[in-house]
């Protein structure tokens, strides 16, 4: 086998190429997860054991996106909101982000600085300090890849993770999807219209929710593979099936015309500043009425629920997601095969 372009969508041969190469040699009790962030347990810092201490939130992700520049953002302002909000899914605070910089022979110094000036007011809006990097250039055509770390800290008592779902449970998503793979597509196809990249940190989403004290089962970003792909990987983990509603996912007009146009699937295109949480039925209301008082909440919306658990090996072969048509009927929505075009990230 080779690595072909659809190994880098987020999709099923992503995880696969995660389970079977990297998975295989390095797993161990903290990465075989397969978590937004890894948690750590601090005492394995200071051999002292501190009730009160909570955890270490440790991510990283690298970034490669055409154009660098877009309507919303840029592969600056990208690196560090994904970064921090996979430590803030796994409900951290971030506090640190490192960043190394691959660069191609011919990128314009001013359009580095740029970005690098982005990067850094971003980190600073979010109360984060930049504390490492490294540079290295390479043969090439201009161009710019980007890898960061974040480090955050996780509260003692705070447990939220993508294998704690239970039946009843209520699917919380922030808003509309689409923007972000709308607006690269639309820049790169040379499109105009008024589609902004939703880039964006969620830290007013997901603190509504925790300082209001919901009981979070889980949290994800909306990021590769779309909403279909993130609610298999955490159905998968808590080994259950989810039902959602097609007539409440949101999507503004322009992003509907687009993908109307050109045939895109909105539950498979990649979002920048969007997440899903899960949530017991009780709170569900509650924790509605707060993500909508936030800045990148205010068209959240409830679209379904955890329906069933599914026992053994019967998990393996059962419909993890289904969306409920306008109509009554029912679509089956698998993790993302192949690659998903047009590749974004």
């Amino acid at each position: 086998m080779k690595i072909t372009m659809a190994h880098g969508g987020g999709g099923k041969d992503s995880a696969d190429l995660m389970k079977n190469i990297f998975g295989k040699h390095f797993g161990n009790e903290i990465l075989d997860k397969m978590e937004d962030a890894a948690l750590v347990d601090p005492s394995l810092f200071c051999n002292t054991k501190k009730e009160g201490m909570g955890k270490i939130a440790c991510s990283t992700d690298s970034f490669v996106v055409t154009p660098l520049e877009f309507p919303g953002g840029d592969i600056g302002k990208l690196c560090v909101c994904g970064t921090l909000n996979d430590l803030l899914m796994m409900g951290a605070q971030p506090l640190y982000i490192t960043c190394g910089f691959i660069m191609e022979e011919g990128l314009e110094t001013d359009l580095l600085e740029r970005i690098v000036l982005s990067m850094a007011e971003t980190a600073k809006e979010a109360g984060v300090k930049i504390i490492a990097g490294d540079t290295k250039v390479i043969e090439g055509s201009g161009g710019l890849y980007i890898n960061t770390t974040g480090i955050g800290h996780v509260p003692s008592g705070r447990e939220i993770g993508a294998a704690n779902c239970k039946k009843g449970d209520k699917i919380l998503l922030s808003g509309t999807l689409g923007e972000h793979h709308s607006c690269i597509l639309s820049a790169r196809m040379e499109i105009e219209n008024g589609i902004r990249s939703d880039c964006a940190f969620l830290s007013d989403v997901a603190n509504a929710l925790l300082d209001a004290d919901i009981n979070v089962r889980t949290m994800r970003d909306v990021t590769r593979g779309g909403l279909a792909t993130v609610l298999n990987e955490i159905a998968e983990s808590s080994s259950c099936e989810m039902v959602i509603r097609e007539k409440d996912i949101p999507l503004s007009a322009e992003v509907k015309g687009l993908t109307d146009i050109l045939g895109l699937d909105p539950m498979y295109m990649a979002n920048e500043g969007k997440m899903i949480a899960v949530i017991p039925e009780k709170e569900a209301e509650r924790a509605l009425a707060s993500v909508k008082k936030t800045a990148h909440g205010k068209e959240a919306v409830i679209i379904g629920e955890v329906s069933e658990s599914l026992p053994g090996s019967a998990a393996d072969t059962a419909a993890r997601v289904t969306l409920i048509t306008p109509l009554g009927g029912t679509r089956v929505l698998d993790m993302l095969y192949g690659e998903g075009l047009p590749r974004i990230c």
